[in-house]
């Protein structure tokens, strides 16, 4: 029987490097490895935790909604005019459409819609553009006069 190996048998193996088991996170939060790795000039990350392991309530937070409130007072937000609000109404009846179907059509939920006719929304651009498509009135051209 002819052997499978023409030649010299020479033994082919490869080099196998054990390396040590890396060092566990809690043994790198260690006060002693990190001033060793200050001191041997090894990169070290400190992060300092907001209230990191306390029930205590700080006073911070006062003191930013004091700065807040002697800062100036913030304009009130734009509120759907009184004609904007019984345009829509009028068109959705003409239409003899409910509310949630309304919204249905423009792709909101029926509280957005409700929103819109009792005044309570903040005017949409967007929304108002497809209230105007589905209810086929100008609604965008009333807003701020």
């Amino acid at each position: 029987m002819p052997s499978r190996f023409p030649g010299a048998i020479t033994q082919d193996w490869d080099t196998v490097v054990l390396h040590k088991s890396k060092p566990k996170s809690q043994d790198l939060r260690d006060p002693k490895a990190v001033n060793q790795a200050l001191r041997s000039g090894a990169p070290v990350q400190t992060v300092k935790k907001f209230d990191a392991g306390s029930n205590k309530k700080s006073s911070a937070p006062a003191i930013h909604a004091r700065k807040l409130d002697e800062a100036a007072e913030p304009a009130a937000l734009e509120k759907l005019p009184a004609e904007v609000r019984q345009a829509i109404q009028k068109a959705r009846l003409e239409k003899k459409m409910s509310q949630a179907e309304l919204a249905k059509q423009i792709n909101e939920q029926p509280k957005v819609v409700q929103e819109y006719e009792n005044g309570k929304a903040v005017p949409n651009q967007a929304v108002l553009a497809k209230m105007e498509r589905v209810l086929g009135v100008k609604l965008r051209g009333k807003i701020g006069k």
